[in-house]
């Protein structure tokens, strides 16, 4: 039975209920420990995957598994570093593609194991693009645990080193000297929990959270 290690530093992200699920789904046909720290790391296995993780990974805790995977939500080599697929929507992008491959330092330059296209109608709010993203993670963990034997991974070509970078609150305020229509892919990805969209008026702070209405 193929040994998984998912390391998952934040209990709170909302990806963390998924790798819950799937580990209750999959406890039969798998071997599956859920992590929070590097420091828990106490014994290999044959895969450990990196979801969401921010703490670095050292050669130390890496040689303790067969393969060490990283779930990156951009078409590498393009889009290294942190939160790529808010910045493609952000910037308008109608798809996200969500590559498995091997962690490796520089981070982001490893062998790509496999990339599983997301396409996007261009109306989803945050919670339902989460969804689609992570369930694509779950394909992607399941796939790799089936096929850990068979895997030819894919050497990334050469670009330079241009890494986004790491996303922060500032980031969701909106400006309301312009449209709403020219922001509301901005507003659509504000975690409405932990990064909520907002402007300022007259020197008070306003919260925005908006959501589908249903008829």
């Amino acid at each position: 039975m193929v040994k998984v290690t998912l390391l998952c530093t934040d209990k709170n992200h909302p990806v963390f209920p998924y790798l819950q699920r799937w580990r209750e789904e999959n406890q039969n046909k798998f071997e599956i420990q859920i992590l929070n720290s590097v420091k828990e790391v106490n014994d290999g296995g044959d895969i450990l995957f990196l979801v969401s993780c921010s703490e670095i990974v050292r050669e130390e805790t890496r040689s303790l598994f067969k393969h060490v995977l990283v779930l990156h939500a951009s078409d590498l080599p393009t889009g290294r570093g942190w939160s790529p697929h808010i910045w493609d929507i952000v910037n308008g992008k109608n798809k996200i593609v969500l590559s498995l491959l091997e962690a490796k330092e520089p981070v982001d330059t490893g062998d790509i194991w496999k990339k599983l296209p997301i396409p996007l109608t261009g109306n989803e709010l945050y919670d339902e693009i989460n969804e689609l993203l992570f369930k694509a993670e779950l394909e992607l963990i399941d796939w790799a645990c089936q096929n850990v034997n068979d895997v030819k991974p894919q050497k990334q070509p050469f670009v330079d080193d241009n890494y986004l970078r790491k996303r922060t609150p500032e980031d969701s305020e909106i400006d309301i000297s312009k449209s709403l229509d020219s922001q509301f892919n901005l507003l659509r990805v504000c975690d409405p929990n932990r990064f909520p969209a907002f402007f300022y008026k007259d020197g008070q702070k306003y919260t925005i959270r908006i959501e589908k209405h249903e008829n």
